[in-house]
């Protein structure tokens, strides 16, 4: 029974050199509640913390914008780096709050917050990274906590200590630390350049088109000085026709709109199909065909406009197919829609909402709007910079996934 129960205290994924047993004993024989306060007003109001999911612990005002603090803060616990916080407030999928240690300058927080100093026995960053999967947070609080009327938790900063934690050494609590560090710095990279990217694509859909009835952008790219053209869109593209009577496609085949991904088999981006009984009246859409959704979606209150850069398939007749025209190059009608706020002053003089907010418009009269669009050399040009630079984006939110997948399976199969 012994040995089993060994066998048990050890991880399914371990770094070499160790082969221990973890050991199981409560938190309070690894932490101190810590009774510091800013009684002497050495911080103010601009040195409060807050504790935040995915940032840990941050400075109030800059996270936030303001200060939330009261009139006083000569009662606010002091934090010192390296100190632990636990919330004792319910925060997205942490039921019973999350515990963050402080890695960076001291600080403040609410006496609404508990505050602890690590021991010597302990890594004060493991204790982070053991709280971290919200199961084994919640597990752990679960027993210790009883929720308040305004699910406030009610339980002291010492009884939050009263759990069992398994810990290994304080030599393998640093190796650990330290991998799930640089796996988070990592994360922390990817997200900047993603975040990056997506400002500059935000920018370049400003600039890059004419506004304020110019017709001319603010950047363009060399060798290109004609002014834009203003012209209907049913210039550009015709409505197609097209249906699916002979059945050649089926329900696997049905397409839906997504702001962000663009045109999408339906199984495979919603789980299932929400097609009808028959899709023999369902529009067929071919590759480099338009779709307008005519529905609100997200920041898009008139709907949105994709094209289809997959294979073909089909739409409900709740969607307006178009086929665009020699004059025009298909994926730069995605990209000159793309901007919410471009889109939304085209389609507004265009579209009556219903009473369930679903457009009143014809595929045909959702052509009447005016665009300005430059000759299909440039627009051909534009669209290649678009591509590569969503490509750009989707590769750095591909590696954030793959990186948070990594640390969420790391988090489980490294703890006992």
């Amino acid at each position: 029974m012994a040995e089993q129960h060994e066998k048990a205290l050890v991880p399914q994924i371990r770094f070499a050199g160790f082969t221990d047993p973890w050991e199981q004993r409560k938190l309070e024989d690894y932490v101190v509640v810590s009774t510091a306060k800013n009684v002497d007003g050495r911080f103010n109001k601009e040195d409060v913390l807050s504790v935040s999911g995915e940032y840990g612990i941050v400075n109030q005002i800059a996270f936030q914008g303001r200060s939330f603090a009261g009139s006083s803060v000569l009662n606010y616990g002091i934090v010192n780096t390296g100190d632990i916080v636990y919330t004792k407030s319910p925060l997205n999928s942490n039921p019973y709050g999350i515990i963050k240690v402080n890695k960076g300058i001291p600080g403040i927080v609410s006496t609404l917050y508990a505050v602890y100093r690590p021991q010597d026995n302990v890594h004060t960053n493991f204790i982070q990274v053991y709280f971290e999967q919200h199961e084994r947070m919640n597990n752990y609080m679960h027993p210790l906590v009883n929720k308040g009327a305004k699910n406030d938790m009610k339980v002291t900063a010492e009884n939050a200590l009263k759990g069992v934690v398994t810990f290994p050494s304080r030599e393998e609590q640093v190796i650990i630390s330290e991998f799930f560090d640089r796996l988070d710095s990592l994360i922390t990279l990817h997200q900047r350049k993603y975040d990056k990217l997506c400002v500059l694509k935000k920018t370049m859909l400003d600039k890059m088109f004419p506004k304020g009835g110019s017709l001319y952008p603010e950047i363009r790219f060399a060798g290109f000085t004609d002014p834009w053209e203003q012209r209907k869109l049913e210039d550009y593209v015709v409505v197609s026709t097209a249906k699916n009577v002979d059945g050649r496609f089926n329900k696997e085949d049905v397409l839906s709109v997504s702001g962000e991904y663009g045109i999408v088999n339906q199984i495979a981006f919603q789980g299932r199909s929400f097609a009808g009984s028959s899709v023999l009246n369902y529009g067929i859409v071919n590759t480099g065909d338009i779709v307008y959704t005519k529905s609100p979606l997200n920041s898009n209150p008139y709907g949105i406009i994709k094209v289809n850069k997959g294979i073909p398939g089909i739409v409900s007749t709740l969607y307006a197919v178009y086929r665009p025209q020699d004059n025009v190059h298909t994926n730069f009608i995605q990209v000159y829609f793309e901007q919410h706020e471009r889109m939304n002053n085209y389609m507004h003089p265009l579209v009556n909402k219903g009473a369930k907010n679903d457009m009143k418009v014809t595929a045909e009269n959702a052509l009447k709007g005016v665009v300005t669009f430059p000759s299909r050399e440039e627009q051909v040009i534009i669209s290649e910079f678009f591509d590569r630079l969503d490509s750009l984006i989707t590769l750095h939110q591909r590696k954030l996934e793959l990186l948070r997948n990594i640390k969420k399976s790391m988090l489980d199969k490294m703890f006992v």
